[in-house]
């Protein structure tokens, strides 16, 4: 029998959340806010052609406190008792209406699109941008938000209908069910037949196409894109009074209530960590406020004291709160702390070292895959280290849970 040893672990990151969005709506600058890169920026159509991929973070509060100790994180950071674990960013191109019919970097665009878990949608809310990204004045941003909504339903659309074929060119369709062929066809969205088959009945649908009209299968091909592309809108450039206008009048109509809006200023974010990284302030991404440290000059004052102005009245500047909804909110995701019941320190002192982020319902016994092949491979017990108890395979964990794994391996 062996006792996790938390000097194996490695962390890995295998959550994606993808930045999308027409071009120069300040993706890039999102992006770069978030993980502090260094993309190329600008008010042009497509900045970004390749997908940039980087290290973003979202925050955990830290258990190591609630034990009176003091964490030594191996990836990440932890400031204020908050844990900041990583996970992937994807920017990827700018899309333009017409992708999914191959239009600019379409079909580019929805083939990178397709690696992340979750959507970001970057809608630039202060109407400057027309619908292709170019220089305007008075854009309704509705029209960026139903337009990618439209592109992705379409993609989806015209991927069901191959399926459909496939299950039709069935010669002996007694022994084809139409879940399998439509799962098959769809294999790249990670949604497998008995998902299909509940959505397909959730829809009040036979499962039959023939029986399917053609609105029938485009609230089909939206409702799966909704299950496997979840998405939440990141309403950028609010630190102007014309997105704030847009802003009120947008969340408080009904076409939209299904949608989650998160007020950001991505060019806020990244003006703030820019002057912690120069100790001219100190600023935890994520919170409302900072402090000052350094002389600075009175025009660095006054564009630091909007800024206050910005994060106080919005709680942040949005950046780190649309990261957190995105994977907590949208996917359910949990963070939980391997540990040991005898102390939460690896063999060299370091205490809670590692924090992994699970899937919503995960149990003990798919922690121990989530670490290792091995450890799950050879799983007897865990123990909830909080109260020092014994938990089974199937025992659901919570938020924040500290366990530690007994294998044979």
């Amino acid at each position: 029998m062996e006792v996790l040893s938390l000097d194996s672990l490695n962390c890995p990151m295998p959550y994606k959340i993808g930045l999308v969005g027409k071009p120069s709506v300040g993706k890039s600058t999102f992006f770069n806010a978030a993980t502090m890169n260094t993309v190329k920026e600008g008010n042009y159509p497509f900045t970004t052609i390749d997908p940039s991929v980087g290290e973003a973070y979202v925050r955990v509060k830290c258990a190591a406190p609630d034990f009176g100790e003091t964490c030594d994180p191996n990836t990440g950071f932890c400031r204020n008792e908050m844990r900041f674990v990583p996970v992937k960013l994807v920017d990827v191109a700018g899309l333009i209406p017409g992708a999914h019919e191959g239009k600019g970097l379409g079909n580019k665009f929805l083939t990178d699109l397709n690696e992340a878990d979750v959507l970001i949608h970057v809608v630039d809310f202060s109407g400057e941008t027309d619908i292709e990204g170019e220089p305007t004045e008075g854009h309704d941003p509705r029209e960026d938000i139903e337009f990618l909504t439209d592109e992705l339903d379409q993609w989806y659309l015209g991927i069901l209908k191959k399926g459909i074929e496939r299950f039709a060119g069935k010669h002996n369709k007694k022994d084809a069910k139409l879940e399998e062929e439509l799962a098959e066809q769809m294999s790249a969205f990670k949604i497998n037949k008995n998902r299909l088959k509940q959505i397909i009945l959730r829809e009040d649908l036979e499962l039959d196409p023939d029986t399917w009209d053609e609105d029938d299968k485009l609230e089909l091909a939206r409702a799966i894109r909704k299950e496997t592309k979840p998405m939440i809108i990141a309403a950028n450039k609010m630190d102007k009074e014309v997105s704030q206008e847009n802003f009120e009048e947008i969340t408080n109509d009904p076409a939209y209530e299904d949608l989650e809006f998160i007020p950001c200023s991505a060019h806020a974010e990244k003006a703030l960590k820019n002057a912690d990284e120069n100790d001219a302030i100190e600023y935890i991404p994520g919170e409302d406020g900072f402090e000052i440290k350094a002389d600075i000059s009175e025009d660095q004052e006054k564009g630091l004291e909007k800024i206050r102005d910005f994060i106080e009245e919005f709680d942040g500047t949005g950046v780190q709160k649309a990261l957190e909804s995105a994977l907590f909110d949208q996917l359910g995701v949990m963070a939980v702390f391997p540990g040991g019941a005898d102390g939460l320190g690896d063999e060299h002192g370091n205490i809670l070292p590692d924090c992994f982020l699970v899937p919503e319902n995960a149990t003990a016994e798919d922690f121990a895959y989530t670490i290792h092949s091995d450890l799950g491979e050879g799983f007897l017990n865990g123990i909830d280290c909080r109260d020092n108890r014994q938990i089974g395979a199937d025992h659901k964990l919570s938020h924040r849970d500290v366990i530690e794994i007994v294998s044979t391996n």
